[in-house]
């Protein structure tokens, strides 16, 4: 009688999508929006080869830091705008109550059975994994940047003979 109960619980758990395999529905692309799926790492991972770069692509301190805050600024954008729109289907704006106090509303979209709205699972995995693990690299960087001894820096206001 054990048993029994035992298979009745993992026959109503599928593993590894059976139901989707099961039905006769054609599958579709795993990623639905490759356009958008595109530039969500392409603004992320420019502005970290840029960094990693920035002394053979310039001489100029300050050239490297403006292009990477105008692809992390065009990240921001896009995944505001457009890509957490499609990829995941998240959306905010600002409302303002009848008091004159200003509200953000941050949504999401429900997971639906309809074919037109289910957000794609490789691309939410995609959205969610440059959305952590970019940052977590300039953390790295952060840390490598402070804990970095260099004898040029310290020397900038001495002899330039070095």
């Amino acid at each position: 009688m054990l048993s029994q109960d035992s298979n009745d619980d993992t026959e109503d758990v599928s593993l590894f999508d059976a139901e989707e395999e099961s039905t006769n529905k054609p599958r579709k692309s795993k990623i639905r929006h490759p356009v958008a799926s595109f530039f969500h790492l392409f603004f992320r991972v420019s502005a970290i080869v840029v960094y990693l770069l920035c002394e053979l692509l310039s001489s100029s301190f300050i050239a490297c830091m403006v292009t990477i805050i105008l692809l992390l600024s065009c990240d921001f954008w896009a995944v505001k705008n457009v890509t957490g729109r499609l990829m995941v289907g998240l959306r905010w704006w600002n409302h303002i109550d009848e008091d004159g106090k200003s509200h953000w509303v941050f949504e999401s979209r429900k997971a639906s059975s309809e074919e037109g709205e289910a957000v794609s699972e490789a691309e939410s995995r995609m959205f969610w994994l440059g959305l952590i693990a970019c940052p977590l690299l300039w953390v790295i960087f952060a840390f490598s940047a402070l804990f970095s001894f260099r004898v040029k820096w310290l020397n900038a206001g001495g002899d330039q003979t070095t």
